[in-house]
């Protein structure tokens, strides 16, 4: 037994957790609102049954007092012919309507009666229905309001459903990249230590470290070569005499027999011009313009 009272305010408490969830005080508002429609729609019906029961007595007394003067005319028309019988009948069907009136004028009292009651049950209930209407309004305005200031908290919070999706996929996006960027990185530093082979270039690394030895030697001579470029004389010392500065009228071929003096040395002979720049290489940078 008592497992199953347990059992019951089990399914009763998960029955009215489903209902809450689902439930929407608006509309429940609504309903309500509707209801009481519908109850004052009730009592508007019975007070005009009342009132139209009212006045179906009110013409049938009408008709018997019609019925009864026309019985007081008879019997004294009776009593003109000395007719006494038919007087007498006359009265006495008179004064049965009497009774009949009697009759009717009390349950028109009573009608009376139940329709001020109505009347004034209808006149509360219409203003209770207006003022309902008015407070469901309001309730289903601030309703709106609060529902509304709760999910712009949500989302500035990002803890509601739409957002926190949002959040999610930024976040995996996030993750992506960072794991990309560290994927290329770690590439490029095998690349870079041979343990994975550049298959866009040569794949001994025998030559490749000699390509690079003899690129590293070329811009060793490079360099040599512009620090020789900037260290030389721009003119030739005063006082002596170059191959442009000889006198007019010398010959610069030997005479027969003459003997032709050495060379000066090395150290009082000017400087060689240097040697005329190599063909430009189109895959290589120009430097022709360095030194002049």
């Amino acid at each position: 037994m008592g497992v199953m009272k347990r059992l019951t305010n089990i399914v009763q408490a998960k029955a009215n957790k489903v209902l809450d969830k689902a439930e929407d005080p608006r509309e429940t508002l609504d309903l309500s609102y509707e209801k009481q429609i519908e109850q004052l729609q009730q009592v508007k019906r019975g007070l005009a049954d009342v009132a139209t029961a009212k006045k179906r007595i009110e013409l049938q007394a009408q008709q018997l007092q019609q019925a009864a003067a026309k019985l007081q005319n008879q019997a004294r028309q009776a009593l003109t012919q000395n007719r006494e019988d038919l007087a007498t009948e006359a009265l006495t069907r008179r004064s049965g309507i009497a009774t009949q009136l009697e009759g009717l004028k009390t349950q028109h009292d009573q009608l009376a009666q139940q329709q001020e009651r109505l009347e004034a049950t209808t006149q509360q209930l219409q203003a209770r229905v207006e003022a309902f209407r008015t407070q469901k309004e309001t309730l289903k305005a601030s309703y709106t309001a609060a529902q509304a200031q709760t999910k712009i908290g949500e989302a500035v919070s990002g803890i509601s459903e739409s957002m926190s999706d949002t959040g999610l996929a930024m976040q995996r996006a996030q993750d992506k990249i960072a794991q990309m960027q560290a994927r290329a990185s770690a590439v490029d530093e095998l690349l870079a230590s041979g343990t994975l082979t550049d298959l866009s270039g040569s794949s001994d690394p025998i030559q490749a470290e000699l390509d690079r030895t003899a690129a590293s030697g070329d811009v060793q001579l490079q360099l040599a070569q512009m620090k020789s470029q900037l260290n030389q004389p721009a003119t030739a010392p005063s006082g002596e005499l170059g191959a442009g500065n000889a006198p007019a009228g010398a010959s610069d071929e030997p005479v027969d027999g003459e003997v032709v003096p050495d060379q000066p040395s090395a150290a009082a002979a000017p400087a060689a011009p240097p040697a005329p720049p190599a063909p430009a290489d189109p895959f290589s940078l120009d430097d022709a313009g360095a030194g002049s």
